[in-house]
This record gives structure tokens, sequence and C-alpha cells, in this order.
């Protein structure tokens, strides 16, 4: 079976940075496979195009350059915050406020997102809400490890379910 829209599809990849240093970024193992919904626009286009049509045991070796992967930085992504926004309980929760430091926060629709704090400043703090990988071209290589049917749950979801090996203990807690 190949990988095409409406397959769920398990992979494992190891994720560098193309630089002098070739920084492993992510690494995903077969403990812990990737596994997702081809088609449905849940992992970056290109990663997906890049993938199309291979099977189960096939290897995958590709680059992705920043346009097609986390785009340019932008400095509207840099933005200066009220301090107040940091305030927990009443107390601004200086122990967050370090340079450096990445805070998990949400936007005004809701949105997750993180942001690294660029500088401190007595009324506000500058912070980037860059992706962090933006500006960089990857280098996903990997081994498709499955490639199946989507079950009806899973089509109408729009998700795929996350499933152990058979080893791992299928099931375990679920029925009782």
């Amino acid at each position: 079976m190949i990988i095409e829209e409406n397959k769920v599809v398990s992979l494992t990849y190891e994720l560098k940075v193309d630089d002098e240093q070739n920084e492993v970024v992510e690494n995903v193992d077969e403990n812990s496979p990737l596994t997702f919904f081809f088609g449905r626009g849940n992992l970056l286009p290109d990663f997906e195009e890049n993938i199309r049509g291979l099977k189960e045991g096939d290897t995958f070796d590709f680059k992705l350059q920043p346009e097609k992967a986390y785009g340019q930085s932008s400095d509207d992504a840099v933005i200066d915050l009220p301090k107040n926004t940091f305030e927990v309980d009443g107390k601004i929760a200086e122990n967050l406020l370090k340079v450096g430091n990445t805070i998990p926060m949400q936007d005004t629709s809701g949105n997750r997102l993180s942001g690294v704090v660029l500088e401190v400043g007595e009324e506000s703090v500058k912070m980037d809400f860059n992706h962090p990988l933006a500006d960089k071209t990857l280098i996903f290589k990997g081994k498709i490890k499955e490639v199946r049917e989507a079950t009806q749950e899973e089509i109408e979801q729009g998700e795929a379910q996350q499933e152990c090996s058979q080893s791992d203990g299928e099931e375990e807690g679920e029925e009782e």
C-alpha cells in the first residue's frame, strides 16, 4: 500500500538543521513513531509531498528550504508586551521573565504559541514569536513503518488514532 490521501502513516525520522553543526533538532524513533492522517494538512505540505507514493519499509532523505518549511523570520513576530501580561494571582512571575526563556502563551483567538524573551524592561517585555526553525533549511531522514487504510472513525474525526505495537500492551486500561 502506498502513501496517498486518507491513508494512516507511521514513520520514524531524524530532523537536522542544515548548517555547519548539522544539529539534530528532533529524533522520532521506533518506540514512539509519528502516526498521522496523510493529506489532511497536519504536517508541512512539502514534507507530505516528499513521502507521497512511498510504502512500508521505504526510506526517505530530503531537504526543505525555509520557504517550504517554517518560512523566514518576521519583524512583525517580535513584539513588546505589557509586563502585567505575565501576572499570576496579581503578581508578575519574574522567574519566567528571563532573557532566553521560552514561554507558552495564547493569542486573542485562543491559538497556542511560544515566545522567547528577548528583553525585559521596566514596563514591557520584548518577545519573539517566530517559529524556532524559521530561516532554517531542514534535513529529514527516516523510514516508513506502516501505511494502512484509515478506519471509518478516523475519517469521521479527521485524525489518526495513535496505535501501539502489539508488544506494547495495546488497549491497556481501555476495557474493563
